[in-house]
């Protein structure tokens, strides 16, 4: 093909929403061209690119013994809804009816499709150990589309799925991945980071993630001695130090009048404190039990720790009818005190431990507690409370002792 004849049409300004280096160097230099939000056309440079990326990655798959095989877009919902990923999955579903009236969703992965796929081929577990793989379209209905292709609506995916007889099977075949994703992110030239991260909607256990530092993306933590990593979702942190021993005559919990009050911002300006002197309760729904989250107020929740506290039950904040029905007050005004008792788990940070004492919701409408000490004011000790570390960490924090330090980067 001589270069006059090639599809190479470069430009020299770059739409505004192209945010990012990758993003705008891509269009600059002919390799793809936006079709829809989250959807890109690759011209010949960006396709012939893709073809050498996957010749790398089936070489790989191959050397390990996996099979490539190719399965089907448009997938069946019944087999989604066999599994209840289609609840979990709901917000990037591409759904559709066909002419038959049969309801189908855009493949946003495939382990539906080959769980069916194996189940009716594999008779014996002397056909096992098995590892299919493909390189296929994927289609996720991200509600904000960014960074180009990073994250994109359509996209070209490799998936494998390894079958085993036994545990120590499962380790091996997961062992051969970890290994051939090495050797592949090596021969592509990435500088790229393995962090522990939470499995999500794709279930099961001892996720890592393989990451590639930018400016943009995930939030990564890692201790100065890069001994640990992981994403923001399982950065485990050491419980603080107390700082002030808990008084020994303490004020006893005072109820002052916080009109309109509600968030921790509004509080602490009215009542002259500061967000680590405030002693956040959080209510939510887990599955049909309402369980409560105390946090310290600078600090965030963390649902991934708080569904592993949970035995893996997923969790969302509750409702405003659920929150006055457990509280007795309008949103904004839970409180620690007497909380144990109306909730199935009353799950406390080390932080909210360690604390002196703080301020806190009074269970009551337009009211908050000061002088409010944990385990004098509420227990510490009991069947319903949980003490564990249920928030993300931040700037400031260690583990085992480390410092940790964040930066950001994308999972490929």
């Amino acid at each position: 093909m001589r270069y006059s004849q090639l599809l190479i049409p470069t430009v020299k300004e770059v739409p505004a929403e192209a945010e990012i280096p990758s993003h705008q160097l891509m269009i600059r230099a002919g390799f793809i061209r936006k079709l829809a939000s989250g959807t890109y056309t690759y011209l010949p440079l960006g396709w012939r690119s893709l073809r050498k990326i996957m010749a790398i990655i089936r070489e790989e798959m191959d050397s390990t013994g996996a099979q490539e095989i190719s399965m089907p877009v448009v997938q069946p919902m019944e087999l989604w809804e066999k599994t209840g990923r289609d609840v979990v999955f709901q917000d990037i579903l591409g759904l559709f009816t066909d002419h038959h009236g049969r309801r189908n969703v855009l493949a946003p992965t495939a382990e539906e499709v080959v769980a069916s796929l194996v189940g009716a081929e594999i008779n014996s577990y002397k056909q096992l150990p098995i590892n299919l793989y493909q390189i296929n379209t994927k289609f996720r209905d991200e509600f904000r589309p960014q960074y180009g292709v990073i994250r994109s609506r359509e996209f070209i995916m490799k998936d494998a799925y390894s079958f085993d007889a036994t545990v120590s099977g499962l380790d091996a075949s997961y062992r051969k991945m970890y290994d051939a994703y090495r050797r592949i992110f090596d021969r592509c030239g990435l500088k790229y980071l393995i962090v522990q991260a939470d499995s999500g909607g794709m279930g099961g256990t001892d996720t890592e993630e393989f990451m590639v530092p930018l400016t943009v993306g995930d939030l990564l933590v890692t201790t100065e001695d890069g001994s640990y990593a992981a994403n923001i979702e399982m950065a485990a942190v050491d419980s603080p130090k107390t700082t002030d021993a808990k008084p020994q005559a303490a004020p006893l919990a005072d109820e002052v009048h916080t009109p309109n009050k509600k968030t921790i911002e509004e509080v602490c300006e009215f009542l002259g404190t500061k967000p680590e002197q405030m002693i956040k309760t959080l209510i939510y729904q887990a599955g049909e039990q309402v369980v409560a989250a105390l946090i310290r107020g600078d600090h965030e929740a963390n649902d991934s720790k708080l569904r592993g506290v949970l035995g893996g039950e997923a969790v969302e904040l509750a409702g405003e009818d659920t929150i006055r029905e457990v509280t007795g007050a309008a949103t904004g005004f839970a409180g620690a005190i007497g909380l144990v008792d109306k909730v199935a788990k009353l799950l406390i940070d080390h932080a909210v431990v360690s604390m002196a004492s703080g301020v806190s919701g009074a269970n009551k409408t337009d009211y908050h507690i000061r002088n409010v000490v944990p385990g004098r004011d509420f227990p510490l000790e009991h069947p319903n409370v949980v003490i564990s570390d249920i928030r993300n960490a931040v700037e400031g924090d260690t583990y085992q002792g480390r410092k940790l330090n964040f930066s950001r980067g994308v999972e490929v």
